[in-house]
């Protein structure tokens, strides 16, 4: 027994050891948490906004709020080359310690006694990025904070994270901070990029940021440079090889300026937020369109036009690879820091085509369907053409490629105004969804709110058979489920895009020659009211391309349209991006068919049409109506009266064909002298009672609001229009008779003051009433 007492006595001991150092473990990790709650890490790094292209170049950056180049340096960006050299250099043991370097800094410690002066800090990269995140004065009792903070960011972080703040935080002397800012503006180039050489002379700077700076000092750099890269070759870091490749490499390196390109593009994305935003900016297409738009918009200034915007999207990837918000952005005179891709404008034209597509889809029109371009008032809305004519008959395919305004209010009237606003919202019109209540049917010609930013988006749907995919602006934008969202058929998208791929049409630029080698496009223009804003959009399934010429301050031009000033630049840049192009144009699905429609209607052709043409539509949605434009009808054999059926006699008369003519077309044609066949007026003798078709007041409005003057009173108009079986109309004042007269003669009358009820019957006994006020004042 007495043998195994000793080991006994040790195990005894070796356990009460064990027991303190558990402990003791348990008493520093207690307080170790109990001050890292205390005194949490400060940890919240303020970085450099940085905007990268396509490829991950930095093109733009914004100096932190205290004004610093604190570019951050991302985990992949962290080369092996420039990891290894690093840490070779600062601390070579940055993977084993836990933050604190105990050996190194008894070491130091030592030294520091012996020799009476600082002679080693001992500092791990742990402890540095601790002084780098709360920096003090150099005393002992720092150094233990700095120790317990390395502590803290070893416990929160991982060694590479670690790694990736030194690198972001380190100093490069003036106001540069980082080895990204270091690496763009001394070298212009990523730090993943850097070379052995680069990498060694930008690690010793931060020990004397003052005494070496690049640009002045590099002869100075390349010695101490040098040092170090012999240090490594002693140590065997580095192949001789790679050794001495960098010490004949020369340090031309100067300080240069951080790149700030695209700047109004760069500012829209600021906003946003975040530390590094990824875009997918093609630079070589960005810079080539920002100069044909800074030549354009100098030739503009001849014409008092001075500003431009263009957007290009590509419609494989959806993504923006382009993005000009003026001419000149440092252009103070003419306001060239506004963004006009993002500002809201009145979008004229433009807007058309979708609405369009949406009637083809809701079976109201077809390409070839006839529309009446001719005066029409809507509760007092009278719209009228861009040149203030009407054209009579017109298809509709007609009236978008001429742009023609009355068919297309017509045809809003027809799908219904919320409708149309539902699915420009479901294409991101911010404005006009907010507007919603407040628009009415002038919306269609510009009488509305919106950027280039959304047209331009909005006309990409063209490109991808109907659906609205959100243009993506960043490479972190979110991924829109499935194919996107339907907006138009793909039937009626193919209908649209081969009416607006036709050359032969006005707003097609005189002035514009070199058309040879461009490629197909379809485009729309537009200019707003005041022709303060002139547009242009065009796409093929490569690319869509929105353009916008005006000026910021809203001066309008009279040389100013969509036509002459934005699809020259429209043209060239098409030809600059996809010149000479064999791009495959765009197929007819499968729910677009062809079929044989009367020229006069639109419609399938009925009994008696005798002109066809082809037209596209879509089976079970177009209308399958036909045209019954042809009527058969029974007069006298004096051809003075028709008959209906009722009163239509036994013998005595004869059949004849004649075109059915509505009111608003006889009006027309009636102003024009224009000759066309008339239907002899209907039986007299008839006892018929003509419940519907009674006269159309269109002069004074209905509902409307009067102000005539006391002194000069000016009389206000009486018109209707009336159906091809009346000659004659009678006109009422407050239900008291006024005038009788031609149907289509227009009368005149000063009214009294007060609300006025206007009547109109004609020769068929058919009534409509109208009230207006009248409010006489002193002018």
């Amino acid at each position: 027994m007495l043998r195994w007492q000793p080991r006994h006595r040790y195990a005894r001991i070796g356990y009460r050891w064990l027991q303190r150092i558990f402990l003791a473990a348990c008493v520093f990790a207690i307080l170790f948490f109990s001050l890292n709650w205390v005194f949490p890490l400060p940890d919240k790094v303020e970085y450099s906004t940085i905007i990268t292209d396509s490829k991950g170049e930095v093109v733009h950056a914004f100096l932190t709020k205290d004004e610093k180049w604190r570019m951050k340096t991302e985990l992949d960006e962290i080369s092996p080359l420039l990891r290894k050299t690093i840490i070779e250099k600062e601390d070579k043991y940055f993977y084993s310690h836990p933050g604190v370097n105990a050996l190194a800094i008894s070491r130091a410690f030592v030294k520091n006694i012996f020799r009476w002066k600082r002679t080693s800090g001992a500092s791990t990269i742990t402890m540095q990025v601790a002084r780098a995140l709360e920096p003090k004065s150099r005393t002992y009792f720092n150094k233990m904070i700095e120790m317990f903070r390395a502590l803290q960011l070893e416990w929160k972080y991982s060694k590479n994270e670690i790694l990736q703040l030194y690198l972001n935080l380190v100093p490069y002397g003036g106001n540069i901070e980082g080895v990204k800012s270091a690496s763009i503006l001394y070298f212009k180039k990523n730090p993943d990029h850097l070379s052995l050489a680069e990498i060694t002379a930008l690690s010793i700077i931060p020990n004397r940021p003052s005494s070496l700076v690049m640009g002045k000092h590099n002869d100075r750099i390349v010695q101490e440079r040098n040092r170090w890269l012999q240090y490594f070759a002693r140590e065997k870091v580095f192949t001789q090889k790679e050794i001495t490749d960098a010490l004949s490499e020369p340090l031309t390196a100067t300080r240069g300026t951080v790149p700030q390109l695209m700047p109004h593009f760069a500012w829209k994305l600021k906003q946003q937020g975040g530390d590094i935003i990824r875009t997918n900016i093609e630079l070589n297409t960005q810079l080539k369109t920002e100069k044909l738009v800074a030549d354009y918009a100098r030739i503009l200034t001849l014409k008092n036009i001075r500003n431009a915007a263009v957007i290009i999207i590509d419609n494989q990837t959806h993504k923006v690879i382009t993005y000009v918000g003026s001419a000149n952005f440092k252009d103070t005179i003419d306001a060239g820091q506004v963004n006009g891709a993002k500002a809201i404008r009145q979008p004229g034209s433009t807007l058309k085509p979708l609405l369009y597509g949406l009637c083809i889809d809701q079976g109201l029109m077809t390409p070839k369907a006839i529309i009446t371009d001719v005066a029409v008032n809507y509760n007092g809305y009278a719209p009228e053409n861009y040149d203030k004519q009407f054209n009579g008959y017109v298809t509709m395919e007609y009236a978008l490629e001429h742009s023609l305004n009355i068919p297309a209010v017509k045809g809003l009237q027809w799908l219904g105004k919320d409708p149309f606003i539902d699915k420009l919202a479901a294409c991101q019109f911010q404005q006009i969804k907010k507007d919603q209540s407040k628009l009415g049917l002038s919306m269609i010609l510009g009488g509305c709110g919106a950027s280039l930013e959304e047209l331009t988006g909005m006309y990409s749907l063209f490109a991808n058979n109907g659906r609205y995919i959100p243009p993506k602006y960043t490479q972190e934008a979110f991924e829109a489920p499935g194919q996107g969202e339907k907006i138009l058929s793909a039937a009626a998208t193919f209908m649209i895009n081969e009416i607006l791929s036709k050359v032969n049409r006005p707003d097609f630029p005189l002035n514009w020659q070199s058309t040879e080698h461009m490629p197909k496009i379809a485009w729309k223009t537009g200019t707003s009211y005041g022709r303060r804003d002139a547009w242009s959009i065009g796409y093929n399934r490569k690319y869509t391309v929105g353009v916008w010429t005006g000026n910021f301050s809203a001066l309008g031009i009279p040389e100013l349209s969509g036509a002459n000033i934005a699809t020259p630049l429209l043209f060239k840049i098409f030809n600059t991006i996809d010149y000479d192009s064999d791009e495959q144009w765009f197929t007819q699905p499968q729910d677009c068919d062809i079929r044989m429609v009367c020229s006069e209607t639109g419609l399938p052709p009925g009994a008696n049409c005798k002109h066809t043409v082809t037209d596209y539509f879509i089976p079970l949605i177009s209308t399958s109506q036909l045209c019954d434009n042809i009527q058969e009808v029974a007069i006298s054999g004096d051809n003075k009266i028709s008959y209906c059926k009722t009163c239509q006699p036994a013998d005595g008369y004869k059949k004849k064909l004649f075109r059915v003519v509505s009111p608003d077309m006889q009006r027309y044609y009636e102003e024009r002298h224009l000759v066309y066949e008339k239907m002899p007026p209907h039986n007299p003798a008839c006892e018929r009672v003509f419940k519907e078709g009674g006269p159309a007041i269109t002069s004074p409005r209905n509902g409307s609001e009067y102000f005539i003057s006391k002194k000069h009173p000016e009389p206000l108009q009486l018109s209707c229009n009336v159906g091809n079986d009346v000659h004659k109309v009678f006109w009422y004042i407050n239900n008291q008779f006024y005038k009788a007269g031609d149907a289509f003669n227009r009368q005149f009358f000063i009214p009294e003051e007060g609300p006025v009820k206007i009547s109109c019957t004609d020769d068929k006994g058919r009534n409509r009433d109208i009230w207006i006020r009248v409010k006489y004042v002193d002018l």
